[in-house]
């Protein structure tokens, strides 16, 4: 696979110029700010129909209304809380016809533990577990596209922990919000593994994206303002949120990656295989098909629990 040709400085509107989207229709979840809208407008601006799934819906319009002014492609919002399953089920239920892009942007970051009504740890099941269900329920929309693309977007931060599988939800070692956080977006990637694998043949690829690190987007909000600061001076280069949506328009749009599946990307390409002691890349754990082919079937697992309860 060659280069993209852009890097990590490189806007969305930029890695998006020259592409028509017109006819497409596209998800972008937690869109109405951040990395979110910027993916949004850049779709949107590529002529594709572009949903804002979003909890706030008052945002949401606000949003869309911002995208539209810009003289974009057809800007919806639909309601969406990824850690209530029923709010999953009546979003997917009410799409009707082909899917082409599905990105998986929404999350939450560090937060206090809490527990969905399920019993569920709120970031795994709001990351991984919220974003699982309406990929799979939206399967059907995705393989009518042709082609279609669904982007999980992951963070730098998988490198601190695999999934643990004995104890995802915290019920038995003590909460840390970090490892919580870090557990949820190496399932990110580990998702994009397996859909990639069974999805290839429906003509659907699923990859991973690490944006970059933005601050001061919504994600961040459970952070205190130490760790900000501390995050500001520690010498890390930040990206704005143009910046940070464009390697999740990259893979989502980018014409040689159309039979591209179960990778992960960051600033524009795929990524290298991390090595300890370095920053960046991917780990062994985030790529792991055995490790991604038991998240499935415990995601199955949990979604079919609640199901019967």
């Amino acid at each position: 696979m060659t280069g993209s040709g852009f890097t990590a400085q490189s806007t969305a509107a930029e890695v998006v110029g020259g592409i028509d989207l017109t006819g497409r229709r596209a998800v972008v979840t937690g869109a109405a700010s951040g990395i979110g809208l910027e993916t949004a407008r850049a779709l949107a601006g590529a002529g594709a129909e572009v949903t804002l799934a979003v909890r706030d819906t008052a945002a949401g319009e606000r949003a869309a209304a911002a995208i539209a002014s810009g003289g974009a492609g057809r800007v919806l919002v639909a309601p969406l809380d990824l850690a209530d399953q029923r709010s999953v089920a009546a979003f997917a239920a009410a799409w009707h016809g082909p899917l082409h892009v599905l990105v998986n942007n929404a999350g939450v970051m560090m937060t206090p533990q809490t527990r969905t009504p399920e019993g569920w740890e709120l970031q795994f099941a709001t990351n991984h577990l919220g974003h699982f269900a309406l990929a799979t329920r939206l399967h059907p929309a995705l393989a009518a596209a042709g082609r279609a693309r669904v982007v999980s977007l992951s963070s730098v931060a998988h490198l601190r922990s695999p999934v643990h599988f004995d104890d995802v939800h915290f019920r038995d070692r003590p909460y840390d919000a970090g490892l919580a956080y870090a557990q949820s977006k190496t399932a990110n990637v580990l998702f994009a593994v397996e859909a990639g694998r069974r999805w290839a043949a429906d003509g659907v690829t699923v990859n991973a994206v690490h944006p970059g690190a933005v601050l001061g987007t919504n994600l961040s909000r459970h952070l205190t303002r130490e760790a900000l600061d501390a995050a500001a001076s520690g010498g890390r280069t930040f990206k704005t949120p143009q910046q940070g949506a464009a390697t999740v328009v990259y893979v989502a749009t980018a014409p040689g990656l159309e039979r591209v599946a179960g990778r992960y990307f960051e600033d524009c390409a795929e990524a290298h295989r991390h090595i300890p002691g370095t920053s960046g890349g991917v780990a062994d754990h985030a790529l792991d098909p055995d490790a991604a082919a038991l998240l499935w079937r415990m995601s199955l697992d949990c979604l079919a629990a609640d199901v019967r309860g």
